[in-house]
């Protein structure tokens, strides 16, 4: 009897660990956790000065707060030949998109360069290969160590130095609602579902 008891009370604790761990078994993965969290509650972002492709200095909540339209940002830099390619992809359908759907008074774009290295003159260059219309599609780059650094976190982004002077990072499209809060994470490869939800978050 009392080994039957031992045996019920560490099923007990492990199901109850396993319960918080995935949010109520809803999760199964930190990162799914980490979106769960996110959609549930939105989050407030840290403050960052960004320097844009055109070589303004303006702050990150001055230009999500200031622009008045909800935001899809996603973190890169220019000398990324892999997952950083992809995105771009994507965000150029996107932005097709966008403009063909007249939602262009709604949502746009918003490209941050997580490399120290990248110049307002790369960014340029970058942008144009990509096509990019700067009225739906804005490129900058977080000169600040620190800045950089709390931003990425708040974002759950990880970044780590690779050889080449590459970086190894994950990569996801991150909505932010007008008032400057992170609302909703999508991952790479469901780009199509974003515009769905900027007009929930619109509405």
């Amino acid at each position: 009897m009392r080994m039957l008891l031992m045996v019920l009370l560490v099923a007990c604790v492990g199901t109850g660990s396993i319960y918080y761990q995935t949010n109520g078994f809803t999760v199964l993965t930190t990162e799914e956790a980490r979106r769960a969290d996110v959609l549930r509650h939105p989050r407030s972002l840290p403050d960052a000065v960004l320097q844009t492709a055109d070589g303004r200095a303006i702050t990150l909540r001055q230009g999500l707060r200031g622009d008045g339209r909800v935001a899809v940002v996603n973190f890169m830099y220019t000398r990324c030949f892999s997952i950083c390619l992809a995105m771009g992809s994507e965000l150029q359908q996107l932005q097709a998109s966008i403009a063909r759907s007249g939602m262009g008074d709604k949502v746009y774009l918003l490209s941050i360069s997580f490399d120290p290295g990248d110049t307002p003159a790369q960014l340029t260059r970058y942008a144009q290969s990509m096509g990019a219309d700067p009225a739906l599609w804005q490129f900058a780059v977080m000169p600040n160590a620190t800045q950089r650094t709390a931003v990425l976190k708040a974002f759950g982004i990880t970044v780590v130095p690779a050889p080449m002077k590459q970086f190894v990072h994950n990569a996801a499209y991150h909505l932010v609602s007008p008032d400057g809060r992170l609302q909703r994470i999508v991952d790479l490869g469901s780009a199509g579902l974003l515009l769905d939800y900027v007009a929930e978050i619109s509405q």
